[in-house]
């Protein structure tokens, strides 16, 4: 089977086989850029979708018996009308359904990949997406608490678009200071053993030569590291101030334009972490796929 996670800005694809799921392909395709939810995403873009799927198509053998999409982010903001037209024709040029999933069902998935006893801790578990940011809460291998904070990576590429510079032209200070102006009043638990923080992160920090070691608060194969709350501001600053975008591009050769949401979601990390009184951090490359895999397995 192959499950397809398609966001805002990236497409993840999976296949499930003998009980292991593994990420297959990844590609990049912004369509917030022109979006709106009365018109839907732009030609441009819906040209590029179609394309890409049937490409998909051809490469893995993919049909609707064998292929379950699941779609989040910004198309759950298209008014029904928009809805309803990108699912018939996702159908009709691709012949695969264009599965909008809502919020609460993301959240459900993300929940299910992210339960674990972690060793009896108490884990802050950070999700992030464009234009919202999921918090969860787990405490001896049960979520006591989920908060949705409404401030993403797009909102800080939209409002400090110098970030992406070849090396950055903004301070993270002034990012730090307007994303605290957003979570000022949200309250965090303070007495966290650590936060993990998904999507992509382990692949990223990997990459780019946070300062990681092996964890030892918990044994879990998919969260081998672990990175002090110093190591990971210095981390921070290196990407932003000591590595070019075209250095970090070079980094992920099949799909660089992932990369330009790294450098934003790392500082908006910092400033969470920051809040929270975090002092040791887990990178994870666990997304709501893990999630859908888990809930299948609990049910057969």
């Amino acid at each position: 089977m192959y499950y397809i996670d398609l966001g805002s800005s990236t497409i993840k694809t999976y296949k499930y086989i003998n009980k292991n799921v593994q990420m297959i392909e990844e590609n990049s395709i912004y369509f917030k850029n022109g979006f709106s939810a009365e018109n839907g995403i732009s030609y441009e873009k819906s040209e590029e979708l179609y394309k890409y799927f049937l490409e998909l198509k051809n490469k893995y053998k993919l049909s609707k018996y064998n292929t379950e999409i699941y779609v989040t982010g910004i198309f759950r903001n298209l008014n029904e009308t928009k809805k309803n037209e990108i699912e018939y024709n996702f159908k009709e040029k691709v012949n695969l359904k264009f599965n909008i999933i809502s919020h609460y069902t993301e959240g459900y998935y993300l929940e299910k990949a992210m339960q674990g006893d972690y060793n009896n801790k108490k884990v802050m578990i950070i999700n992030m997406g464009g234009k919202t940011t999921e918090i969860l809460s787990i405490d001896k291998g049960i979520v006591t608490n989920t908060q949705n904070i409404t401030i993403g990576v797009a909102e800080l590429l939209n409002r400090f678009s110098e970030i992406n510079n070849e090396y950055s032209d903004v301070k993270i200070e002034d990012i730090i200071n307007y994303a605290n102006s957003i979570i000022e009043d949200i309250e965090f638990d303070k007495d966290y053993d650590c936060a993990i923080f998904t999507g992509g992160e382990l692949r990223f920090e990997n990459l780019t030569g946070y300062n990681l070691v092996k964890n030892d608060i918990f044994k879990d194969k998919n969260h081998p590291y672990m990175i002090t709350y110093e190591d990971f501001v210095k981390g921070n600053e290196k990407i932003l101030y000591k590595m070019t975008l075209e250095e970090l591009y070079d980094l992920m050769p099949h799909n660089p334009k992932w990369m330009d949401g790294a450098r934003a979601g790392a500082i908006l990390a910092q400033a969470i972490f920051n809040k929270a009184g975090i002092n040791t951090i887990i990178p994870s490359d666990i997304n709501l796929i893990n999630g859908v895999i888990k809930d299948l397995e609990s049910k057969s």
